[in-house]
C-alpha cells in the first residue's frame, strides 16, 4: 500500500494570506502547504482519500490523480470537507455515487452543507453521496481500516489505521485506550501546529515529541503545520532521529 500526503498544512494553508514570514516568503517548495489531506493506494489499486478540502481540485491535478474511489473524513471542519463538491468528474465519469465514511455527527454535517447531493430530484450536474456511519473496523475494498477516536478540542474525531501506519490529523488528546492501537507502528503520521503552546485544539512540539517517546514508531511524520512551526530545513534539521515533517507530495510505501 501507499499513503501521498496531498496537503501538510493548516485551516488557513501556508504561505498565509497578507503574512510576510520567512516560511509564507520561502521560496522551497516544502514551505508551500495545501490544507491536510492524504490518498491511501491499496494494493488492488483502489484510491482511498481521508479528508476533502479547499485545495482538493489543485491537490488533484497536481499529482496528476484522477481516481478517487472511497471517501474517509476524519471530521467535519471545513478544511477537511468542504472540497467534497470537486468530486463531481469523478462522480460523472465513473457513473455512480460516492462512497463517504465518517462518523454519524459528520455525516449529517455534509448532508446540511450539501442538501442538493441528497435532494430526491436532483439540479443537474449536482454530486451524489451515499453515507456510511463508522462504528467500528470495517475493511474497505482490500483494506481493513480502524478507526482511531481521538479528541480534537472538546469534539471527538477520527484517525485511520491500516496496516502499521496511522493517521491522526486535528488531535489534542489521545486515551491510553485508543493509544494502545497506535503501539508498534512502522509508521505514525500525527498532527503538529507549530513549535510552541499550549494549543486548545492541536498538539504542539513537545506533544508529539512525548508521543513518540511513548508510542515508539519506527518512524514518526508531523502533519497539519502552520507558518509558526519555522522553515521546514530548519525544523527538520531539529527533530530527533525517525522524527520527520511531511511535506505535500510525499509518499510512503507500507
Amino acid at each position: 500500500m501507499q499513503l501521498k500526503f496531498l496537503g501538510t498544512g493548516t485551516s488557513q494553508g501556508v504561505p498565509v494570506i497578507g503574512c510576510h514570514c520567512d516560511v509564507c516568503k520561502s521560496a522551497d517548495p516544502k514551505d508551500r502547504r495545501f490544507r491536510s489531506s492524504v490518498i491511501i493506494s491499496t494494493d488492488l489499486g483502489k484510491k482511498i482519500l481521508i479528508d476533502c478540502g479547499p485545495d482538493f481540485r489543485l491537490q488533484m491535478l497536481q499529482n496528476k490523480e484522477e481516481q478517487i474511489d472511497a471517501v474517509l473524513l476524519t471530521h467535519e471542519h471545513n478544511d477537511h470537507i468542504i472540497g467534497l463538491d470537486d468530486l463531481r468528474p469523478l462522480i460523472f465519469k465513473n457513473r455512480k455515487n460516492i462512497d463517504i465514511y465518517s462518523s454519524k455527527r459528520v455525516g449529517d454535517e455534509v448532508k446540511e452543507r450539501f442538501p442538493y447531493a441528497f435532494a430526491d430530484v436532483k439540479y443537474p450536474g449536482a454530486p451524489s453521496f451515499n453515507l456510511h456511519e463508522i462504528t467500528k473496523s470495517f475493511t474497505l475494498f482490500d483494506a481493513e481500516v480502524i478507526p482511531i477516536e481521538v479528541m480534537h478540542s472538546t469534539i471527538s474525531i477520527f484517525g485511520f489505521k491500516f496496516k502499521k501506519l496511522a493517521y491522526l490529523t486535528d488531535a489534542s488528546f489521545i486515551s491510553d485506550e485508543e493509544k494502545e492501537k497506535l503501539k508498534n507502528l512502522d509508521y505514525l503520521i500525527l498532527n503538529c501546529i507549530r513549535k510552541e503552546g499550549p494549543h486548545p485544539a492541536h498538539f504542539i512540539l513537545p506533544d508529539v515529541k512525548q508521543l513518540f517517546k511513548e508510542l515508539q514508531p519506527k518512524k514518526m511524520f508531523l502533519t497539519h503545520i502552520s507558518h509558526h512551526m519555522d522553515l521546514h530545513e530548519k525544523t527538520e534539521s531539529e527533530l530527533p532521529a525517525g522524527m520527520h515533517l511531511a511535506y505535500d507530495g510525499l509518499t510512503i510505501e507500507f
